[in-house]
């Protein structure tokens, strides 16, 4: 199974450093980490991390056709990173900046809680829309851009640079995504006014897949210090409502303008939700997809169990690539969520995002067999 349509996945990359903990399970990350205490770690796992090496690279393991857009420094970790690109197929186009470092995040992730970042934008700070050129979208039906939230250009003056390159996309006919990450509230960008910036750039999104704790914190940063106080210091997904807290946010962001939603809603699944504008039916006719199953569309797709939780870094970038995939290759709306959910629990079963990923017909097959052996009573 191959997607012909050529994909340009752009935006956030960087180098994720993960200390491998051997201890046992924990409820909160303080159990673990407080000052003074020394802990014995394993061998680092490192890898490619952001959302053009997680939903890029995962794209084109899935079957899809993939040129990689992004910007690095001119140092050790800019060497890494194009080190470990080489081992992929796809097109890859790296602007180097010699005046800033290469991106890369110490990933905390201990069994029990969600994870930790400690993170340097890096070079992604330095990103324009002039990085894309023309000549990097003569060929692309569809075009992916990851992160805004950690490329300072992007979210700087109400996301002028963000809009100025989605603008352009779209005056070629070219279908759009746009995934998010979390904001630190104490960065620049968590001081930024987000509903702003949604409001001008997602009329030009087709795909909007941010998670529910992402979005929580761009238009309705009161509600989403309620989910955490409500969580404890727990991971928030286990404690939302699908219609109090889910559904709103996502009722919201197609009024914003976004054809499609897609919320990472973590272990518990994801909600989707598509308009009944126009824009859909456009969609439909660019990438050969059913009207009837994409137009006007809502649901919750439960998350299925992992074999095992090593950790979840990169596992919300590639429900993104199999979700986007499976839509290149024509199918509905409600298997390409699915498809997505499936994808999730793949990838946290390894350190990084793409260890544990296969082709999309292997994730097509497993949905078939789960499927199967469901009782009847669930099918």
């Amino acid at each position: 199974m191959y997607v012909n349509k050529k994909v340009l996945a752009a935006g956030h990359i960087c180098l994720d450093i993960t200390p491998v903990f051997n201890q046992q399970k924990v409820t909160k990350l303080t159990d673990l980490l407080s000052p003074g205490k020394l802990i014995h770690v394993g061998r680092p796992d490192i890898h490619l991390g952001g959302s053009v090496a997680n939903t890029g690279l995962a794209m084109s393991i899935l079957g899809a056709n993939v040129r990689l857009a992004a910007k690095i420094g001119c140092d050790e970790f800019g060497q890494l990173v194009k080190q470990n690109l080489k081992r992929y197929t796809c097109e890859a186009e790296l602007v180097e900046d010699n005046s800033i470092g290469t991106s890369y995040s110490i990933v905390i992730a201990v069994s029990g809680v969600d994870r930790l970042f400690l993170h340097d934008p890096g070079a992604n700070d330095t990103f324009y829309a002039d990085d894309i050129k023309d000549w990097m979208l003569s060929d692309i039906s569809h075009f992916h851009f990851g992160y805004p939230t950690l490329m300072r250009q992007m979210y700087e003056n109400d996301g002028e640079e963000l809009y100025n390159l989605f603008h352009r996309v779209k005056e070629k006919g070219i279908t759009t995504s746009l995934d998010m990450s979390v904001v630190d509230p104490n960065s620049l960008a968590g001081k930024v006014n987000w509903r702003r910036i949604l409001s001008r750039v997602l009329p030009l999104i087709d795909f909007f897949v941010p998670s529910i704790e992402e979005i929580g914190f761009m238009l309705n940063r009161e509600q989403y210090h309620i989910w955490n106080q409500r969580a404890n210091g727990g991971d928030i997904t286990g404690f939302l409502s699908v219609d109090e807290d889910i559904k709103p946010l996502a009722d919201e962001i197609i009024k914003l303008g976004a054809a499609v939603v897609m919320l990472k809603c973590g272990a518990p699944g994801i909600y989707y939700q598509s308009c009944k504008k126009a824009s859909i039916q456009e969609l439909c006719s660019i990438h050969e997809l059913s009207l009837n199953d994409w137009l006007g569309m809502d649901g919750f797709q439960k998350g299925f169990r992992p074999e095992k939780v090593i950790s979840a870094t990169g596992a919300g970038d590639v429900c993104i690539a199999a979700f986007l995939t499976a839509m290149l290759l024509g199918k509905a709306l409600k298997e390409c969520v699915c498809l997505a959910a499936l994808a999730g629990a793949e990838c946290v079963t390894t350190y990084d995002a793409l260890s544990g990923l296969e082709p999309l017909s292997m994730l097509e097959y497993k949905l078939r067999r789960l499927a199967e052996n469901q009782p009847s009573s669930e099918k």
